[in-house]
């Protein structure tokens, strides 16, 4: 392809790495409000809510254009398409930052849980999603690989969070609110660890034109309890 079509992509590709970038600032910042019982913060992420959703669109845009003005060869074509699709992903990412920030607000004048927050420091989304980025950007299929490896860590944690939660709740009295709060912001994490992954399958997708299942707890759903059995 010339020179015209290569900026383009270039510049494409530096949109949704922008994008990318943006999500992981809003999850990092929408957990830590959660966690840190910072309201003013959730609310700066709510404040933010449709910046994500404005970029997914406007670079659906330039995608399409891309495709209709330059008429791209296939190798091209298929990292345009990998670049529409995993935005969907990321604007997904977004969603859950808004869901958490919410969770924030209305956890902020009940009871905390310490040990239970703790525990949600230590999903680590924003760590697996800057690798994911990484992975991206140099279309490095070993780390797309590490990367849906880490997700299931994050499943382990998500699950042994889930059984903390539940048993807290049997000695939490009246005061049960904060535990919906909790478990609903780890199964937001977990979804969003699922996201990156769908991720890190576009990054082989681009590298190498496989579409690959790298979430093996699609087809094993006991696949993480039979894991944590082991430990």
């Amino acid at each position: 392809m010339g020179a015209i079509f290569n900026d383009e992509l270039k510049r494409l590709r530096g949109h949704f790495m922008e994008m990318g970038i943006d999500a992981s600032e809003q999850i990092y910042q929408a957990t830590k409000a959660f966690t840190e019982n910072d309201p003013q913060l959730a609310k700066q992420v709510l404040a933010a809510d449709t910046r994500i959703n404005d970029e997914e669109v406007k670079l659906e845009k330039e995608a399409l254009k891309l495709m209709a003005l330059q008429q791209p060869v296939a190798s091209d074509f298929r990292k345009i398409i990998g670049i529409l699709k995993a935005s969907s992903d990321i604007e997904r990412l977004g969603d859950y930052a808004t869901h958490i920030a919410r969770a924030a607000i209305d956890l902020s004048d009940r009871g905390h849980n310490p040990t239970i927050e703790e525990q949600i420091e230590q999903m680590m989304i924003r760590e697996i999603l800057e690798r994911v980025l990484d992975a991206y950007a140099y279309t490095n299929e070993q780390l797309a690989y590490e990367v849906a490896n880490k997700d299931i860590q994050v499943d382990m944690i998500y699950v042994q969070q889930q059984q903390a939660i539940m048993t807290a709740l049997t000695t939490a009295g009246a005061n049960v609110k904060p535990y919906g709060d909790y478990l609903s912001v780890i199964r937001f994490l977990e979804r969003a660890g699922d996201h990156i992954v769908n991720l890190a399958e576009w990054v082989i997708y681009i590298g190498s034109v496989k579409l690959v299942e790298l979430n093996p707890g699609k087809a094993d759903p006991d696949m993480v309890k039979r894991k944590l059995s082991k430990k």
